[in-house]
């Protein structure tokens, strides 16, 4: 994606190759003097199992700019954790393996759960929570990046890239967000973006009118990609949704907090695999099923809090126009991929489209029926006000974990 190309909503950036990563790399490494920049990584210990963590760690390990990366674990026993700590343990910078299961976080958990603060459901967005409350804890980074544990093709210049419009002190930008073309296998990928975001904006502002949200949110090539770096002063007031509408969710809190000016996009992959979700059109509550739904949630609420009025009419007329607006862009998805010769499998495709459209309305009406719905956890600031020693506690049983439970030797399992 080799262009210079402007929106006029956010800042675009772009890898016009005409800079070598270690001339990037070594600017990175003189910011970084004076504003230390730490990584988030979320991770399940089943992604430790794979090839692609193990790869992203040994690029990890030849980044000299770092200072700190916090790794928080979900879904480990006290030996997957040890493991855990094993398998990271070749990372030369500082780092803290966040063991989310462990009795002490879970007994701060409960703490959380007696002043009506703690997140009402696992996932990836308690995940990233925990170890942004963890980060504000340390007080010592003025960035934070984060990226997802599952990415094929990582490469370190991903992460130089998606930091350095946030850790220029010559740059305003507060949130830096990631994009790429999402190609794999010989396949268009990016299904959600391409299939439900894409025409659920354009949609959206056919049904409701023009609306400086949507047109914000329409300005982002790939407002789904998990890759976001920001200035660390965001973090006390950022409100991460609960459900899977991360993401959408922190490109919100960015509007509400910083407006267009504050935000730009930067091209970090000239191709971008990772591990793909089912639809699993039988469950509602799992993959993209899930997924589409709690991002149309996300959506619906933003532009509810912006005075936007919703009512069964306006999803029924809604639905509809998505529908059509969706299968107009299966046309032009097939002929791109048919150009650079990959696939599209234009009956799965319509398939996955007519379940999103039963999404939309489900997520109408779940936004309809619980208007009293909290669909954020608590901000770190709320946190702080109700009970000031979290945050240090939290520091606290992290490093009792880590002095308790010795590693042990990882081992991968058999092909």
């Amino acid at each position: 994606m080799a262009d210079f190309h402007q929106n006029g909503n956010i800042a675009q950036f772009h890898n016009l190759r005409t800079r070598s990563l270690e001339e990037m790399e070594y600017e990175l490494e003189a910011f970084a003097q004076t504003r230390k920049i730490s990584l988030i990584l979320p991770s399940l210990y089943s992604e430790l199992e794979s090839p692609a963590l193990g790869h992203i760690i040994d690029e990890l390990s030849k980044v000299r700019y770092l200072h700190r990366i916090i790794i928080g674990l979900d879904r480990a026993t006290e030996d997957q954790y040890r493991m855990a700590r094993d398998f990271f343990s070749r990372l030369p910078q500082e780092h803290v393996v966040l063991w989310n299961d462990s009795p002490r976080m879970k007994a701060l958990g409960d703490k959380l759960e007696s002043h009506g603060l703690a997140p009402k459901e696992p996932g990836k967005g308690k995940n990233v929570w925990s170890c942004i409350g963890y980060l504000i804890g340390c007080a010592d980074s003025s960035v934070m990046a984060i990226h997802d544990c599952d990415i094929v093709t990582y490469e370190r210049g991903m992460l130089a890239r998606l930091v350095y419009p946030v850790a220029n002190p010559n740059f305003s930008y507060q949130l830096s967000k990631g994009f790429y073309p999402r190609v794999g296998g010989g396949k268009l990928n990016g299904r959600v973006t391409r299939l439900l975001v894409s025409p659920l904006l354009i949609a959206l502002k056919k049904v409701i009118g023009d609306h400086d949200y949507i047109d914000y949110l329409r300005s982002f090539r790939y407002p789904l990609s998990g890759e976001f770096a920001l200035r660390t002063g965001m973090l006390p007031d950022l409100r991460i949704p609960s459900d899977w509408g991360l993401e959408i969710g922190v490109l919100s809190e960015a509007w509400r907090n910083l407006g267009r000016q504050g935000v730009c996009q930067v091209e970090i992959s000239d191709a971008y695999d990772h591990k793909h979700q089912t639809v699993s059109p039988e469950d509602a509550n799992a993959g993209l099923n899930r997924m589409s739904t709690d991002i149309c949630k996300a959506i619906f609420r933003k532009l509810a809090a912006e005075g936007t009025v919703f009512t069964p009419n306006v999803f029924r007329t809604l639905k509809a126009t998505y529908y059509r607006r969706a299968l107009d862009l299966v046309e032009v998805y097939a002929n791109d991929a048919a150009m650079n010769g990959l696939i599209v499998d234009r009956h799965a495709e319509e398939r996955t489209i007519e379940l999103f459209a039963e999404n939309i309305m489900r997520a109408g009406q779940i936004f309809l029926e619980n208007p009293h719905e909290t669909p954020f956890i608590p901000n770190w600031n709320r946190v702080h006000a109700a009970d000031p020693q979290l945050i240090s506690a939290m520091k606290t049983a992290a490093a009792e974990d880590q002095a308790e439970f010795a590693p042990l030797a990882f081992r991968a399992p058999a092909a």
